[in-house]
């Protein structure tokens, strides 16, 4: 979908003042399901997620953990919903093989880096992971999904976001009200700038601050080049000023609704411009991950480049995850020994 304007704080206030009803309702609805206990795996489970719908920086906060537990030693298997693919799972994830239509853009990224595994049911794909050797389990977007019981859950903010105008969806972004969900959450982890009225409302909530870093050695070769960037993302405004913010001579910008699979004509459109225009096509990682190995879009794959960005992840922030994977292990291990 693509965010409503009136999503935004200081947005129109009609449309969300009609919808807050529904909004209460669908809240309250998250807030039963989330009262749910869920299966307890044999392994940690780290969760990330967000208080709203729509792009927070979820991604690569998941990369930079897995980077961060492999590094320890850790095997993490990485658990999502696959978002935008028609698989249920479970399913174990490979990018050579599987596309976007069929395991969503996310997942094939993910599976760049981790074990991915896509699963509906994600104590179904816990047990997957448990079984091919994972040591620790990273779930993606799970912040309200209750079937796992969790030892660490992070919530990703974007800091130039933050929640919005503060209604649930639909007259809203939130998913439930910020207040109620801080009982389910270990920490939060905001991207960007650093919002303090955002900050305020997570009350004693422990808040981390990271922002996204372009790879240095692409950037440096988009100074001063003539680009037309596109994307299918949440928030498409951060990549172009990521764009912008590195010097790269912006063409034109396209955005489309996330997770937006393009179609062969709509290749051929952005194909064109380029070639009338003399510009680079330049894209995201994840709409990379979604194009690539589609038929009709081979042609826009080859032409385009991506900018990656990574995340750099406070020493703190890891400190606390380390102490509750630790803590986790020792509480399984008490409960395995002799009475």
């Amino acid at each position: 979908m693509r965010m409503p304007g009136f999503w935004k704080a200081g947005g129109s206030r009609g449309v969300a003042l009609l919808l807050r009803p529904f909004g209460w309702i669908y809240g309250a609805l998250t807030l039963l399901r989330l009262a749910r206990s869920g299966w307890r795996a044999p392994v940690p489970v780290i969760s990330v997620g967000n208080f709203t719908a729509g792009g927070a920086g979820k991604t690569p906060t998941v990369i930079a953990l897995v980077k961060a537990l492999q590094a320890r030693g850790e095997t993490p298997f990485v658990i999502t919903r696959g978002y935008g693919g028609r698989e249920t799972g479970p399913l174990r994830v490979d990018p050579a093989s599987h596309d976007a239509l069929k395991v969503g853009d996310e997942p094939r990224l993910l599976a760049l880096h981790a074990p991915t595994i896509v699963a509906r049911d994600r104590a179904a794909g816990a047990k997957l992971a448990c079984a091919s050797g994972a040591s620790v389990i990273l779930l993606d977007d799970a912040l309200q999904n209750p079937a796992l019981t969790k030892d660490f859950s992070l919530a990703v903010i974007d800091g130039g976001f933050g929640f919005g105008n503060g209604q649930c969806v639909p007259a809203g972004p939130l998913r439930a009200p910020v207040a109620a969900m801080l009982g389910h959450v270990s920490a939060a982890l905001m991207i960007g700038e650093v919002d303090i009225d955002t900050a305020v409302k997570l009350g004693s909530l422990p808040v981390f601050h990271a922002a996204l870093e372009a790879d240095a050695a692409i950037a440096a070769r988009l100074s001063g080049q003539k680009i037309i960037a596109y994307c299918g993302i949440g928030r498409p405004e951060k990549f172009f000023a990521t764009l912008r913010q590195i010097g790269a001579q912006i063409s034109d910008t396209i955005s489309y609704p996330d997770h937006h699979i393009l179609s062969a004509q709509e290749a051929g459109t952005l194909l064109q411009a380029a070639e009338r225009s003399g510009a680079q096509l330049i894209t995201t990682e994840k709409d990379m991950a979604r194009i690539t190995g589609l038929a009709g879009l081979e042609a826009l794959a080859q032409a385009s480049i991506t900018l990656p960005v990574s995340l750099r992840l406070d020493p703190d922030l890891l400190e606390a995850i380390y102490l509750a994977l630790d803590s986790a292990r020792s509480r399984v291990s008490t409960a395995d020994g002799p009475a």
